[in-house]
């Protein structure tokens, strides 16, 4: 849109005598195309825009929201929300006295890549998709099918609160991703290749370009039909930035989110405590540590608050939890800049955004020449993880390692254990970084544009492996 969504706000506001009240414009633009086995499935254009709005009166949140930007309209919901708060209010045993005082944002941020992606047409993403779905395909005739698809979500957003708030932010994040499918003997298997960031289409494929992409994706699953399962137990394995970031963001980000934590997590009452190797430092960032371009980038939260780098694990220490304003006040410390809200209709929950291990000093070849017995792990395929940090994660491919030596290609494998014990284990850490998680989405009650990485890194944990 062109002109500035927060002077609406703020006129609306501006005749609001009451207690704290957080505006939020939002609109989210979708262009999405699929194709497979060389038809289009999808090709479309969506949008979700309007205003939430949360007011803060006799302790309690009240929420409403309206999909028109005009101040007769947000008023109304002004209203609407200072009713729910009064009507839930006794209903609320922890009363909310009020918010930390903090730093607000205040001015326009914009990322790069939305007015250059915005005039790209979606045609030539339709022709792009077409041509990598064929080239996957036609890669070998064992492959029996494939599919390729691109998306990009532009976002607008504006905060405007009572104690000063007053951003709006732009950004567009583009993911592609293909899929190869190959069939020998009976058996199936996929190769699986996707890239998610935050930026323009020079950032996307920065790393590989869609070629690229489709080979790697036709040629795993085709070397995958000839591959064995390893033999499990307890392995030293070394984890590729994708697993690092897998491991990161859902067995240890997710347990270090206060409200979480609040509910017995298996962080609670750990800070000061080690919980990791001296090797390891864990953080979450608004900006694009490293390298630009990381799907979850964030320059302002959805309660208006500067998004920082926050340090989780420092050197094996846990120091720290992700916050939003509300807990941040329960724990007596300052807000993190972890409020998000997946549409304008959700209220902000407490989020990562980009969630990583900071590199370390060792080389991929010092890692590997350091297993005299293990593998190299790579592609996560699927898995879980709950609050108590316990894991279980698949792997798409997978080498074996003998006397510091990388070996022939297994499949099937499987890790598993209990996340803070696993980075106590570690013994190498890689001096490489990468983004590598951006794809997809995060879910917790909604869902949450992400990413995660890290280095190559050395440790042990349960192996299991099957056909």
């Amino acid at each position: 849109m062109s002109h500035d969504p927060t002077d609406v706000l703020a006129e609306a506001l501006a005749a609001d005598a009451g207690p704290f009240v957080e505006l939020r414009y939002h609109a989210r633009r979708t262009r999405s195309v699929a194709v497979e086995k060389g038809r289009v499935d999808q090709a479309k254009v969506a949008e979700h825009t309007g205003v939430g709005v949360r007011v803060l009166e006799d302790g309690t949140w009240g929420f409403a929201s309206t999909d028109h930007l005009d101040v007769a309209s947000v008023r109304h919901s002004i209203d609407a929300a200072r009713r729910a708060a009064r009507s839930s209010s006794a209903a609320r045993k922890n009363k909310l006295a009020g918010l930390p005082e903090t730093e607000l944002a205040r001015g326009r941020f914009d990322a790069p890549g939305y007015d250059e992606l915005a005039g790209r047409p979606i045609d030539e993403s339709l022709e792009l998709v077409l041509r990598l779905e064929a080239q996957t395909r036609g890669h070998s005739k064992s492959v029996a099918s494939a599919s390729c698809s691109y998306t990009e979500v532009f976002e607008d957003k504006a905060v405007v609160t009572t104690d000063g708030a007053k951003a709006w932010t732009r950004l567009v994040r583009p993911e592609f991703r293909v899929l190869a499918v190959a069939e020998g003997n009976g058996d199936l298997q996929r190769g699986y290749e996707s890239v998610g960031t935050t930026g323009a289409w020079d950032c996307l494929f920065r790393r590989r370009t869609p070629e690229q992409m489709s080979d790697a994706a036709a040629r795993m699953a085709v070397d995958l039909l000839t591959a064995k399962p390893p033999e499990g137990g307890r392995k030293t394995v070394l984890l590729s930035p994708s697993l690092v970031g897998l491991l990161t963001h859902e067995a240890i980000g997710h347990t270090v989110e206060a409200d979480f934590v609040a509910s017995g997590s298996c962080a609670a009452g750990k800070l000061g405590q080690r919980v990791a190797s001296d090797l390891v430092t864990l953080c979450d960032s608004g900006g694009s540590e490293y390298h630009d371009g990381a799907g979850g980038t964030l320059l302002v939260d959805d309660e208006g608050v500067p998004t920082q780098r926050t340090e989780i694990i420092k050197n094996g220490i846990l120091t720290s939890y992700l916050h939003d304003r509300e807990s941040a006040a329960h724990f007596g410390v300052a807000p993190t800049g972890n409020a998000r809200a997946w549409e304008y209709d959700d209220q902000p929950l407490i989020r990562m955004r980009n969630t990583y291990i900071e590199p370390g000093e060792s080389s991929f070849d010092e890692l590997v020449a350091g297993i005299e017995d293990g593998l190299i792990l790579d592609g996560p395929r699927n898995g879980q993880a709950d609050a108590n940090g316990e894991f279980m994660f698949g792997t798409q491919s997978a080498w074996r390692v003998k006397n510091g030596k990388r070996g022939e290609l297994v499949r099937g494998v499987n890790l598993s254990g209990i996340a803070f014990d696993v980075l106590q284990t570690v013994d190498g850490v890689g001096n490489e970084f990468q983004w590598d998680l951006g794809s997809g989405h995060c879910g917790k009650g909604q869902p949450a544009k992400v990413d995660a990485g890290g280095p190559w890194l050395r440790c042990q944990v349960l192996v299991g492996g099957a056909q």
